[in-house]
């Protein structure tokens, strides 16, 4: 078995890789960003798992999720996380993720949820998904709020990057992130979720 943890920071992934080799996983190896995880990927080919830490500086949310599953060609792939909300592993595991994995699970269970999603299930501790998913509204960022603001005014993406001084690239990205995370379909759809729930 054939396991990647990627991880920006490098006890956690080493450590996490040390549970991990001493379960008798005969192989580990280790990335500091999503970037480094998929050129690994390139160079020597998929893995049964990969662990990906959803609060790498290169993430991009879900979208580098989604880079990561289709780098690894469609094999499990596991959000790791310390801190994340319960929406987005809702979300992450209707994309198509292995299951979530907190930093803070004992390394006997880290290991045994490990080979559990290699082998094609799905893993998430009992307890944290028990607790109540999160509105969506806490999960948008302030300037998701804000693009989401001016498409509510029927702002195209041109006039909403001049009047928050962006780049109209930077606003698209928003606005893809912005939809996933509140389930919108499209931008009309955006704003009837927006003015249903009061987001704005």
């Amino acid at each position: 078995m054939r396991i990647l943890v990627a991880d920006d920071h490098e006890l956690v992934h080493e450590t996490i890789a040390a549970f991990l080799k001493s379960s008798g996983i005969e192989e580990v190896r280790t990335a500091s960003s999503l970037g480094d995880a998929i050129s690994d990927i390139k160079r020597s080919g998929s893995y049964d798992l990969v662990l990906l830490d959803y609060n790498m500086p290169d993430m991009d949310g879900l979208n580098g999720f989604l880079r990561m599953k289709k780098a690894n060609e469609d094999r499990p792939v596991a959000i790791l996380s310390g801190d994340v909300p319960r929406a987005i592993v809702d979300k992450a595991i209707a994309a198509g993720a292995a299951g979530f994995i907190p930093k803070t699970l004992a390394s006997r269970s880290m290991a045994s949820a490990a080979k559990f999603m290699a082998a094609g299930e799905i893993y998430a501790p009992v307890d944290f998904m028990q607790k109540p998913a999160e509105d969506p509204d806490s999960i948008l960022s302030p300037r998701e709020r804000d693009v989401l603001r001016g498409i509510c005014k029927g702002q195209s993406n041109k006039d909403i990057a001049r009047d928050l001084g962006i780049q109209e690239v930077t606003v698209k990205l928003h606005v893809t992130s912005m939809r996933r995370k509140i389930g919108a379909m499209n931008r009309t759809h955006a704003a009837i979720i927006a003015r249903d729930k009061k987001l704005v």
